[in-house]
């Protein structure tokens, strides 16, 4: 019988646990900033388990890092929104 590989979901909490001292050693606000990265990397778990060929922890930070860009790019058209509805006083 072949053996058993560890789900992608049980890789990501045994990261989780991991990285727990490291958080507790953060500062409030930044252990808040972390948990909200952890996060986005968990709503990318299906994906995630379709990059098998990576190291889950090089997984989970892209995730995080889609994310992140994900944001950059809303609030950059949030800001030409914002010069396109600008009045010019001259």
């Amino acid at each position: 019988m072949g053996r058993t590989l560890p789900t992608i979901s049980s890789q990501f909490d045994e990261t989780a646990a991991q990285l727990s001292r490291f958080r507790r050693g953060l500062r409030r606000a930044d252990q808040l900033v972390l948990d909200d990265l952890l996060a986005s990397a968990r709503r990318h778990l299906p994906a995630a388990a379709l990059a098998a060929h990576l190291l889950p922890f090089e997984v989970f930070l892209l995730s995080m890092l889609v994310e992140e860009h994900k944001e950059v790019m809303r609030l950059r058209s949030e800001i030409e929104r914002f010069h396109a509805n600008r009045i010019d006083p001259t």
